[in-house]
């Protein structure tokens, strides 16, 4: 009988042990899963409060962020960037899940915010720091933006202004910039309808935004 109940208990000990290895292991796994289900996208626009938006309303985006890209200054501030003399650009960081939302949807997104034959900036921001970019994070972005590019120039008839180009240092922008359409929507509108980015818009892309 004795013998029974010891191992009754060296199987529960057993079973407890596995057990707490089990919940360790997918503990210890689960960071690096969640690291796996997002990548990264990058873009210039012109003002990066416009960008945001767009972005926002795609189901697989985790978040956006404003910030500058594609400059030699470290930490830049705005001040700086909007001076144009930095070399960054205004850009968006896009924070998604591929499982459910395609690089190529956010492209087309990209694409049809933006008026790709400027080549002096973006609707009425002009400058380098407003001009538009598709900055590729890895081999595969950078192909599928370059195809989309050839799509855009064939569908326009005209030479595209956008650049594509390797991702570098991205340094998010100052707090008050952050989903600015959001915290400050009757400013966002008034300057969004004052540069006239959505009428310009409608002249570049009219029915082909459909």
């Amino acid at each position: 009988m004795a013998s029974i109940v010891k191992k009754i208990q060296l199987l529960q000990l057993l079973r407890c042990v596995a057990l707490g290895l089990l919940i360790s292991s997918l503990w210890c796994l689960s960071p690096a899963i969640a690291i796996a289900e997002t990548a990264k996208a990058t873009f210039a626009g012109g003002c990066f409060w416009c960008m945001e938006h767009p972005f926002d309303e795609l189901q697989g985006v985790a978040d956006t962020t404003s910030g500058y890209m594609g400059g030699t200054v470290e930490s830049p501030s705005y001040r700086q960037v909007s001076s144009g003399t930095t070399g960054h650009a205004e850009v968006v960081q896009v924070e998604y899940d591929p499982e459910t939302v395609s690089y190529e949807t956010l492209l087309d997104t990209f694409w049809h915010n933006v008026d790709p034959v400027d080549t002096q900036g973006q609707f009425c921001d002009k400058g380098s720091q407003y001009r538009s970019i598709v900055f590729y994070h890895d081999e595969t972005q950078r192909q599928l933006a370059e195809s989309s590019k050839q799509t855009v120039n064939q569908l326009l008839n005209q030479s595209i202004a956008t650049e594509v180009v390797p991702a570098d240092t991205f340094y998010p922008a100052e707090d008050y910039h952050q989903n600015y359409y959001q915290t400050h929507p009757a400013r966002y509108r008034l300057y969004r309808f004052g540069c006239g980015r959505d009428q310009r818009l409608a002249e570049v892309w009219g029915d082909l935004s459909e």
